[in-house]
């Protein structure tokens, strides 16, 4: 680990320990079930299978970046420039990267993890997408290309994965006019929910403006306005073992797949098509709720 990445870890160590231990007693004293055991176990369990695949492989996509890197095609001289474009650059990048967790089926099966659970508190934060690190750095392979020098595209990651872990909370209302450019707590509430509504958007890491440029924004609405956000899966998981938890979009995939007298085509479509997906539409996608959503409302 590069002496960066460790004072960031040093020093936002003791910060998750402080506000995680707030949001206890806050939700105690007000008696709510914002946490449990179980579920906290879980968050846990999946930060150190994450970090342990991230750790293994970093060698190879380090290796990559630096590949790149030695046959960049720019360089930015000026520093203030170059770290501010980074972090923007960066971001941009991101929000592709989650953006393509949502949109094909094979990636969803990897991020679905970090939305299976029906709560939501700053150690969901901690709830990897297991096997993102093996595939997350061919996103920021044009960043190397680009003159970023592959430890600070890693530390930048690291940087603004901290603010991407603390607005894991309920306990912050919104924030004024920190809503219309970062990414703040209510906008990632709407992220976590299942309501049809909410579902697929606001993919941003750090900051909002993506998903506002690129269609994916929506704001956190009242309960006047709309419905009270659930959190968790528009199917909640059959089971809560270990491996179930990292593995059942999977299986499910190799299911679908496999099914007799099927197409080539629609094969293909359980693999890379939309969540959701199904060659006879007995299931839906996000965008099929949404429209069910909207024409029963247009009947009332």
């Amino acid at each position: 680990m590069h002496f960066r990445e460790q004072l960031l870890l040093l020093i936002s160590t003791p910060l998750y320990i402080f506000i995680i231990g707030l949001e206890i007693v806050l939700s105690n004293l007000r008696k709510q079930e914002t946490y449990t055991v179980k579920d906290t176990f879980q968050n846990v369990y999946m930060m150190l299978l994450n970090g342990g695949i991230d750790l293994i492989f970093r060698a190879v996509y380090v290796g990559v970046l630096v590949w790149c890197y030695t046959h960049r095609i720019v360089e930015i001289h000026q520093v203030v420039a170059y770290w501010l474009i980074l972090v923007l650059f960066e971001d941009f990048m991101y929000y592709w990267l989650h953006r393509m967790d949502h949109t094909l089926r094979f990636l969803w099966a990897v991020h679905v993890t970090h939305h299976s659970s029906q709560k939501y508190n700053f150690t969901t934060g901690f709830r990897s997408s297991v096997f993102e690190p093996l595939y997350r750095f061919i996103f920021f392979l044009p960043l190397a290309f680009c003159g970023f020098k592959p430890l600070d595209i890693v530390f930048i990651y690291s940087a603004t994965q901290i603010w991407g872990i603390m607005v894991h909370t309920e306990k912050v209302g919104k924030l004024g006019l920190l809503e219309y450019i970062l990414v703040t707590p209510s906008h990632h509430k709407v992220h976590h929910a299942s309501n049809p509504k909410y579902l697929d958007k606001n993919m941003g890491m750090l900051l909002i403006f993506w998903d506002k440029l690129f269609g994916t924004f929506q704001q956190e609405l009242s309960v006047e306005e709309y419905q009270p956000i659930r959190f968790g899966l528009t199917s909640p998981l059959e089971k809560q073992s270990p491996l179930y938890l990292v593995f059942h979009e999977w299986v499910s995939i190799w299911k679908d797949a496999t099914q007799k007298d099927i197409s080539l085509k629609a094969r293909m479509g359980y693999l890379f098509g939309a969540p959701g997906w199904s060659h006879d539409g007995s299931r839906h996608t996000s965008e099929d709720m949404r429209k069910e959503e909207d024409r029963l409302q247009s009947k009332k």
